[in-house]
């Protein structure tokens, strides 16, 4: 048992080796590594980042607006409603009325109307969209008698595109923060219509506010002519005049068509513009519209507002074009970011901000310093008092220990939060327990009349299973808390999962290494304990 070959003793100490070579970033700068790394590419680059509540920064919660989703899906079943009639080959006496859930349309032959029916049921697919599944529909179709046919979207229709909103939105969230150049964001739902954003080390709540409040929902329609029928027009607010404009219903192309947007300058005004570029897609129905409705002027609408409505001189058809309206630098590369990250599928409203301010994140590292520093000391003094060398054999275990939970802390990217630090000092106290279940079994085996190197080789062979059971368990519920749980709470189960792993390989195998080597260089007479 303390026999160890060399293969084995080098692969050991190559492990610590390894563990703490990994903490070089968090004692270097940038710069530091960059230099490095021009001449010797093998210094690693990840550091350990800060959560919120060590280095402060912006934390936002936001709630999906219900009222503005069903209205969106509203609109989006009148289309779809309408194409199955189409379909069908129904004629509509009346058009198409929206409703607050739904739509409502009369359809006076009977022959007609049984055929619309069997086509509108195939709308009504189970929630969740597998056709054949069993549950509840979507929407709910019904003859109200006298011609009249009723589309309604069903509450579990409707909690069902809340939650996929959600799931949706948060995706978004991730690809806007990102692009902003932010550390470690963390983007979460919470609860069935909400989502929570916290960015460490951003201190603008506005700036935040502003990428993720916005819809950037772009669409380019043509402006109505004089005349047009009033339910098939919008008078939306002009960004450029201060008034409103009557733009068409009709949206000739969408902005999820959008492949990149970048922010740039306009070559002759040299104002801030956000430069776009379509897909294939896109850049077809752009221009298709823009060569069919030359001379009449395009509204380039976002979230609602005309930001411009230039004329079409010529048929655009290179599939990018350019957006200007008054931008400032950073309100263009905030909306080139928006448009790059993708539309919302509904609007969402800030509920509740808050910054935690740098002097605060300061005072909760000084505050867990401290507590990591007085709980580690009292462990360590316990120990080398009850257990002498051995005690000073299992403290520099726990050393290396420490260093190895931050090395893997830093080549994974994880965030150390307060109550991380909160799970490496509960981690310390676990790893000399492991120590002690080892020592006790030695010293009653050396009270049991063994020899030295019998109680030794027995205290770790037959703690062994103990120290695994204990630390699997342990183990176990970390994992849960980090599934289960959200913000804070994982990371005080990362801590504390990546501290079991490493405590099973110090308080077992390094230490029964270094005890193997103290007892070929010191040949003691009695177990010192």
């Amino acid at each position: 048992m303390l026999r160890f070959s060399g293969l084995k003793t080098t692969l050991i100490l190559a492990i610590c080796f390894f563990g703490i070579y990994l903490l070089l970033p968090n004692f270097l700068t940038k710069e530091q590594i960059a230099a490095a790394n021009r001449y010797l590419p093998v210094v690693p680059t990840h550091a350990i980042v800060l959560g919120l509540d060590l280095q402060g920064g912006s934390y936002v919660a936001l709630e999906v607006d219900r009222a503005d989703l069903i209205k969106s899906e509203v609109v989006k079943l009148r289309d779809d409603v309408r194409g199955k009639l189409r379909e069908a080959g129904a004629s509509i006496s009346g058009g198409i009325t929206i409703q607050a859930r739904g739509v409502q349309v009369r359809i006076p032959d009977a022959g007609q109307r049984e055929r619309a029916l069997v086509k509108l049921r195939e709308l009504a697919t189970p929630v969740g969209g597998a056709l054949g599944a069993a549950g509840p529909s979507a929407l709910e179709v019904t003859d109200n008698g006298d011609g009249v046919v009723q589309v309604q979207l069903t509450d579990a229709g409707l909690n069902e595109k809340v939650t996929r909103a959600v799931s949706q939105a948060r995706e978004i969230f991730e690809r806007r923060i990102n692009a902003l150049g932010t550390t470690e964001p963390s983007i979460q739902q919470q609860g069935a219509n909400r989502v929570i954003v916290q960015v460490p080390g951003l201190s603008n709540v506005s700036e935040l506010e502003a990428i993720l409040g916005t819809t950037a929902k772009l669409e380019f329609r043509l402006v109505a002519e004089p005349g047009a029928n009033p339910a098939d027009v919008d008078n939306l607010p002009s960004q450029e005049t201060g008034g409103t404009i009557a733009v068409e219903k009709r949206v000739m192309v969408e902005g999820s068509d959008l492949t990149s947007a970048e922010p740039g300058f306009d070559p002759q005004t040299r104002e801030p513009v956000v430069n776009f570029r379509f897909n294939l897609k896109g850049a077809q129905r752009f221009a298709r519209a823009t060569t069919e409705n030359v001379g009449k002027p395009f509204a380039i609408v976002l979230d609602g507002k005309v930001v411009s409505a230039p004329r079409i001189i010529s048929p655009i058809t290179g599939g990018s074009g350019q957006i200007s309206g008054q931008f400032t630098v950073e309100s263009a590369n905030n909306l080139a970011i928006l448009l790059r990250s993708g539309a919302l599928p509904a609007k969402f409203t800030v509920v509740e901000r808050r910054t935690v301010g740098a002097g605060l994140g300061q005072d909760s590292v000084e505050a867990g310093k401290l507590a990591a520093v007085v709980a580690s000391g009292l462990v360590v003094a316990y120990t080398i008092a009850c257990y002498g060398v051995l005690g000073i054999i299992a403290v520099m275990a726990l050393v290396v220990n420490v260093a190895l939970i931050f090395g893997l802390m830093s080549v994974l990217g994880a965030t150390l939060t307060l109550p991380g630090i909160a799970g490496i000092v509960l981690t310390v106290g676990v790893a000399v327990d492991s120590n002690v279940l080892v020592y006790e079994r030695m010293r009653e085996e050396a009270h049991a009349g063994r020899s030295v190197v019998n109680a030794l080789e027995a205290g770790f062979a037959r703690a062994f299973a103990t120290i695994v059971d204990a630390n699997v368990t342990t183990f176990i519920a970390g994992a849960i808390l980090f599934f289960m749980g959200t913000g804070t709470v994982k990371g005080f189960a990362v801590t504390l999962c990546l501290g079991i792993i490493t405590t099973v390989f110090t308080a077992f195998t390094l230490t029964r290494l270094i005890v193997a080597s103290w007892y070929r260089w010191f040949k003691p007479k009695t177990v010192p304990i």
